[in-house]
């Protein structure tokens, strides 16, 4: 049977972010802090819009680009937020989640061999994305010490006849870095003289710590070759709704919305009418910041956890992600992953989910409860001082034995 798959897929691996939480799933007295998913539940006043919407049985498809009245809004949102005036009607779709939005970007835009520069560490769907769509995944490597910001110089280095398009996460998970207005304006500076697209993933832009988050679509020079992605699953807990937008200049939406017809029709209409609500509520301003102040909370108390144990830990400034450095074990990651799982029931993910270069690294989610982060960060603890313990036993015979 394998002879009918597509060896493109074939060769796929499966998404690491799942590997490790589907075993703890079924591990009694398990902890995870491997999904990336928010804690509290959508908003009542949402729900009950979508709840309405089915009583009033308004089912039925919507235009493809996506109700008028929720890209309205998104445009309405985009303004107040990020200073961008996007015409509803033609710059904006409503997608199946931001994932579509990713899709039908890199769809749009990629002939067989072009290359899209990837920022990694960075979210695991982008390089498989690209290799279905018959282009070539470039990595630029971010570094710790620059705390996991792109450089300009970087981004320079990567680019070649062959570029077509970078890919930008952030606030970026696994890391957790953000990208301020310097470090976007000399990245814009770049994309300019190259003339290559950017593809600006936003979805954690609602999440970031004492700093208000800054889009490279608001440069000079960068509007009109950056398509934005954003939706409502992190900022306002809505997963499962499966919703997400892009926004961009009327040439490349058009082209996304007809990919879009032939592969998904339109975005659930019941989770459109919950969007429109999740923008439009009266109260959604004080919902995002009882919910940034509870992540940002539980932000300083895992670093801090992740420190106390010995583990040096990139301080996090956006989304809901730690990536402490676990070299200090003598672990690999994949290692380190495995055996917490197995000793201390506590399930991670490996950095290498995101990229060769998280080796050394591993991503823990604090969208949990502080009781059940503090939990695992105790029996953590147990795990790095016994593997810390170990590989400074062998540091010392390794000394002894070279005397």
């Amino acid at each position: 049977m394998s002879n009918f798959i597509s060896k493109t897929i074939r060769s796929m691996p499966p998404s690491g972010i799942r590997e490790f939480f589907d075993v703890a799933s079924m591990m009694e007295d398990a902890i995870s802090l491997g999904v990336g998913e928010p804690d509290f539940d959508t908003p009542w006043h949402v729900r009950e819009a979508a709840i309405s919407s089915l009583e009033k049985g308004l089912t039925s498809y919507s235009s493809n680009s996506g109700m008028l009245q929720l890209r309205e809004a998104v445009a309405d949102y985009l303004q107040e937020r990020c200073h961008l005036t996007y015409d509803p009607k033609h710059q904006i779709l409503i997608t199946v989640g931001a994932s579509e939005g990713i899709d039908l970007a890199l769809r749009m835009i990629i002939d067989p061999g072009d290359e899209i520069l990837v920022v990694e560490p960075s979210y695991v769907s982008y390089k498989p994305c690209i290799s279905m769509c018959g282009g070539v995944p470039k990595e630029i490597v971010t570094k710790e010490e620059n705390e996991f910001r792109l450089t300009a110089k970087e981004l320079k280095d990567a680019i070649t006849p062959r570029t077509k398009a970078l890919i930008l996460p952030y606030p970026n998970n696994p890391t957790g870095a953000i990208m301020e207005m310097d470090d976007l304006e000399a990245i814009a500076k770049v994309a300019i003289q190259a003339d290559i697209l950017v593809i600006s993933d936003e979805i954690y832009s609602e999440l970031t710590y004492g700093t208000a988050h800054v889009s490279i679509a608001e440069l000079p020079g960068m509007y009109e070759r950056t398509i934005v992605l954003n939706g409502f699953s992190k900022a306002f807990a809505m997963t499962g709704w499966r919703l997400g937008y892009a926004a961009g200049p009327e040439e490349f939406i058009s082209h996304m919305t007809k990919i879009h017809q032939y592969i998904a029709m339109c975005a659930p209409t019941t989770s459109q009418f919950a969007g429109v609500e999740a923008l439009r509520g009266e109260t959604r301003d004080e919902e995002l910041c009882i919910m940034r102040e509870a992540y940002d909370g539980r932000r300083r108390f895992i670093v801090d956890g992740f420190r106390a144990m010995g583990l040096t830990c990139f301080e996090p400034r956006g989304a809901f992600y730690a990536f402490p450095n676990i070299t200090s074990t003598g672990l690999s990651s994949q290692e380190f992953c495995r055996k917490l799982l197995e000793e201390q029931k506590v399930a991670v993910v490996p950095g290498t989910a995101f990229g060769a270069c998280g080796e050394g690294f591993v991503r823990c989610s604090y969208a949990y409860s502080v009781e059940q982060i503090a939990e695992a960060l105790a029996r953590m603890a147990a795990f790095v001082k016994k593997y810390q313990g170990i590989e400074k036993q062998k540091t010392t015979a390794s000394k002894k034995g070279s005397m």
